[in-house]
């Protein structure tokens, strides 16, 4: 989760890293959560959150992101 809690602070997020590997396409309106890694070649769907790690060759779609197809390379 990364928005405060804290009534007195709960204006501002906090943040954190995601790691998007090589050649990785992201849609339009991709949202990506903090600590998620997208793997090598992936395709991530437009309008999709991103809330865990995606493995390497894949395609992912939805709210969360899932496997809808593996890319054979």
């Amino acid at each position: 989760m990364n928005h405060i809690i804290d009534p007195v602070k709960r204006r501002g997020l906090t943040t954190g890293k995601i790691h998007i590997k090589r050649n990785v396409w992201l849609g339009a309106n991709v949202a990506v959560l903090t600590g998620a890694t997208i793997g090598e070649n992936s395709i991530v769907a437009a309008n999709s959150v991103v809330t865990k790690d995606i493995p390497a060759n894949v395609i992912v779609a939805g709210n969360p992101a899932k496997i809808i197809k593996e890319i054979k390379i």
